[in-house]
């Protein structure tokens, strides 16, 4: 069995006779723009056609890449798993594709001597995602499945498995991951996350640069630390830390020296200190495989040039617009005439999980206006120039009104947790916490 890197996330699990495609996020600009590759890749997604069977964690966009899918040949079946909603299925069938929809620990052919085993991130167990993100308040019933968005994969061919993490987090994952454990035993290769996916501390707008630099370097260690509760728990032959590798385009691009994905060669050498010898750690350049039936590399990795990334980001990457930036300015009236509709899908939200605070949420509208919502049903109100220190807490969002409208008018056009993610929300708030729920509830702030 092989194992070829290709980017982020995207791997291909191939044995004589059969190939897997996972998450191929193959295209420039995710994230409405934002996100995109370096090195710039040199595989296209045609080259990719004779694949025996695509794997798609979860949805966001660098996993799941309509652009990357468009491209390919529609009759390769593709793998998900079986979530209590139906988006990701959906989504992928509107391309075309066959989607199979896969239960909770269920092996399934995929041909030749090559299976795949799709488990939930939080073991199809409400009760367990609820500690994290507050799955357990969506009806309270295990048997619905999964309320998370991320899966995880067991890849074999009867002698070699590889179990593909993706973004799943430590320790909401600890259970499933015991469960491929005890099921497969000796595991060769295990690909997990090891940096941060996330806008923070790029976006926070009240941070100076020494707090950013600070706090990123407190994510990546972090991230780091929680890897190697994977290693220790798999105890793999070879693990190879992917997934959430990215650079900023356009306007985002000053942002680069902020998020938390350290170059690789300096997450090598650190994971190289700190994970016992008996566990190899396999860093591969785009295109280059490990043969897992002797270790073999086809090619060692190589350390990018750093200067010429920066070079490339400032002259190239810069240079991009947003996919939001093509549409005309909306006037305030076009706005205001979606706020009821948003609210009224923001506090539905709000009552069926039970949340409340007394942080305010602020959200930019044209020129110095701000949406205020609150958390405690009294609706919404329009505030100029508000003045921060009259509230308990809040939480500031300034956002680019073109995208503002898209996100208003709802998840089909835009979602707040993509624009979140892809660094297009400015956030700054007072205390400095982050209330995981306050937002969710956001997320459902549209028509």
């Amino acid at each position: 069995m092989k194992v070829t890197y290709l980017s982020s996330a995207a791997i291909l699990v191939e044995t004589d006779d059969t190939t897997l495609l996972c998450d191929p996020w193959l295209e420039d600009g995710a994230f409405y723009g934002s996100w995109c590759h370096y090195p710039p890749l040199e595989a296209e997604p045609e080259e990719f056609d004779d694949a025996d069977g695509i794997y798609i964690s979860h949805i966001h966009p660098d996993h799941f890449d309509p652009a990357t899918l468009e491209r390919m040949n529609t009759d390769i079946p593709v793998y998900v798993h079986d979530y209590r909603w139906d988006w990701l299925r959906e989504e992928i069938e509107e391309i075309g594709f066959d989607v199979h929809e896969l239960e909770h620990g269920e092996r399934t052919h995929v041909g030749g001597d090559l299976h795949i085993n799709i488990l939930a991130a939080d073991a199809c167990d409400p009760e367990i995602c609820g500690n994290y993100f507050g799955c357990s308040w969506v009806e309270g019933n295990p048997e619905l499945g999964s309320t998370q968005v991320d899966s995880l994969a067991a890849i074999d061919d009867g002698e070699h498995t590889v179990v593909n993490m993706n973004d799943c987090p430590y320790p909401m994952v600890e259970t499933s991951m015991r469960q491929v454990k005890d099921r497969y035993g000796d595991i060769d290769m295990l690909c997990h996350q090891y940096s941060a996916a996330q806008f923070y501390p790029q976006c926070m707008l009240d941070y100076s640069h020494e707090e950013k630099l600070e706090a990123r370097d407190e994510v990546i260690l972090e991230k780091h630390q929680l890897a190697t509760e994977f290693v220790d728990l798999m105890e793999p032959d070879y693990y190879l830390p992917f997934a959430g590798e990215y650079v900023l385009a356009g306007d985002l691009a000053d942002l680069n020296e902020y998020t938390a994905n350290p170059p690789r060669i300096e997450a090598y050498e650190w994971f190289e200190r700190h994970v016992p010898d008996e566990h190899q750690c396999v860093f591969l350049n785009s295109g280059e495989h490990i043969d897992l039936t002797d270790g073999s590399l086809s090619k060692p990795y190589e350390p990018l040039d750093q200067e010429e990334k920066q070079r490339y980001i400032e002259e190239e990457l810069a240079e991009r617009e947003f996919d939001y930036e093509d549409e005309p300015m909306p006037d305030r009236e076009e706005l205001y005439e979606r706020l009821p509709a948003a609210y009224e899908k923001f506090e539905e939200n709000r009552q069926s999980v039970g949340f409340e605070t007394d942080t305010t949420v602020l959200v930019s509208m044209l020129d110095d206006e701000y949406v205020e919502l609150t958390f405690d049903g009294e609706g919404y109100e329009l505030v100029r120039s508000p003045d921060l220190d009259q509230y308990d807490g809040y939480v500031r969002f300034e956002v680019d009104p073109r995208l503002l409208n898209w996100l208003l008018q709802g998840t089909e056009k835009a979602h707040w947790s993509d624009a979140k993610i892809g660094s297009h929300l400015g956030i700054a708030k007072q205390p400095d916490i982050y209330e995981r729920q306050l937002y969710n509830c956001l997320g459902s702030f549209h028509a």
